[in-house]
């Protein structure tokens, strides 16, 4: 039998990673991992968590302005990004320290610097090599940047949560749900907000209504959503950035973010030895059980560019663990994944949108509302939620659940466990809401608007 270094050597520290490592050696396997940045990958560092502390931050603004039609009298304000980012980057920090203590604590060695793989049981870090049963690439994605004239002096995601002060004006170029959040980041600090998105409306792939809905109610807060509409140059002007369009006059703002989508971090990583060929985007092919074409290599997060979602990837981390080292082979559940968008007013959502249901079941109902949440009759805010249902006719099984509004993830969050229950609109009727909440208007809508 052929002696290797590890049984398990993977390549990047992000979610997948480290889940995939520390299971591994839960079920007796020797593992290292390596990466030449900070432990946690993206969500850690520069994505889920950063992202929803900002968020917290940016709907304070909302929250003091409607304290007043509760009978709260709120004094001088004011914000201090600077002390924002401290207090996040020693919240990123302490989990930094988290991940190492846990894979300490499984008995993963960690190695910091760049892996690069040299054949099918190899991989180098620095001038040391080592060799494994099998490799896993986690390497995760990267923010892409548009190739047009000045695009060197644009920021992504990533530099947005270390700059050093609060821009006054920022143009946010892309319709995703990273350029989303941000853009309601940014304007609930303050900062003057144009979003530019080339299509005709932004978050493509989710419910019509819902992108429908959120656009309605961000240019209702003031934000400037510009559709049909993208960015060909940024030069520096002596007031800032000057930005030109493909429609309407150029923009002169302090900053400009490019949130077009990210790529998988492929590049220099040493497939070319093994055979891989990454795809038009880099992303790496796998099958069901996240083996490469090579027998020996696996991949898992968004480094294979399937559901790009921290939880996805440490589902594929969680099976992969088991399929190498528990004798079980395990495919991860791709289907009725959960999301969230954490834009303001805040998106969650699960299953197929109206679009995806007409177009693989024959007779569909489509069931919904709009409504001013009850905190918002004293607040004074005008702001909407929107709920829907999408419900198939023949067998009464719930498809899909979309929610606009407050607190919509948690909302999704519990009713993703019955959509992937099978669950029908009839048990959804049968089930007593809880009130006043908003969460109960799913349980309650009764007429079909389609």
């Amino acid at each position: 039998m052929e002696s290797y270094d590890f049984d398990l050597f993977t390549i990047g520290a992000g979610s997948g990673g480290v889940r995939a490592s520390r299971a591994s050696a839960r079920y007796g396997a020797r593992v290292a991992v390596a990466d030449e940045r900070a432990l946690g990958g993206t969500c850690v560092n520069v994505g889920c968590i950063p992202k929803k502390l900002l968020v917290y931050a940016s709907h304070y603004a909302e929250d003091f302005a409607e304290a007043a039609g509760f009978g709260w009298n709120v004094g001088e304000r004011s914000f201090d990004w600077g002390r924002l980012i401290a207090n996040k980057d020693k919240e990123i920090r302490r989990l930094n320290e988290v991940y190492a203590r846990l894979l300490d604590q499984a008995g993963v060695t960690r190695l910091e610097g760049r892996a690069r793989i040299v054949d099918a049981h190899t991989v180098s870090v620095g001038n040391q090599t080592y060799t494994a049963r099998y490799i896993l690439i986690a390497v995760g994605g990267w923010p892409t940047l548009l190739e047009i004239p000045g695009a060197e002096h644009a920021i992504t995601s990533n530099e947005a949560f270390h700059l050093e002060q609060l821009p006054q004006r920022v143009a946010i170029v892309g319709g995703g749900y990273i350029a989303v959040e941000f853009a309601g980041i940014f304007h609930g600090l303050g900062s003057q907000v144009t979003q530019l998105y080339r299509g005709p409306l932004f978050l493509r792939g989710f419910d019509d209504d819902v992108r429908t809905h959120l656009a309605e109610e961000m240019r209702k807060k003031g934000v400037d959503l510009r559709f049909d509409c993208n960015i060909t140059a940024i030069e520096p002007g002596p007031r800032g950035l000057r930005v030109a369009l493909t429609r309407g006059e150029p923009l002169e703002v302090d900053q400009v973010l490019m949130a077009v989508g990210r790529h998988p971090l492929t590049k220099d990583l040493g497939l070319e030895r093994v055979g891989i060929e990454p795809g038009s985007r880099g992303e790496i092919a796998v099958d069901r059980l996240s083996r490469t074409c090579v027998p020996s290599i696996f991949a898992i997060g968004d480094v294979t560019d399937r559901i790009n979602l921290t939880p996805v990837a440490l589902a594929e981390g969680e099976a992969l663990a088991r399929t190498l080292f528990a004798d079980t082979p395990t495919e991860p559940d791709h289907a009725d994944v959960p999301s969230a968008v954490f834009s303001q007013p805040p998106i969650g959502t699960v299953g197929l949108t109206e679009a995806q249901a007409r177009a693989q079941f024959q007779d569909v109902a489509i069931y919904r509302s709009s409504f001013r949440p009850l905190k918002h009759t004293v607040s004074g805010s005008e702001e909407r939620s929107l709920m829907k249902l999408i419900v198939d006719r023949s067998s009464d099984r719930v498809l899909g659940v979309h929610v606009v509004g407050p607190d919509a993830g948690e909302i999704v969050q519990g009713f993703a466990v019955a959509v992937k229950m099978r669950a029908t609109k009839a048990q959804l009727d049968a089930t007593i809401g809880i009130h006043p909440t908003a969460a109960e208007e799913l349980v309650t809508l009764r007429e079909p608007i389609a």
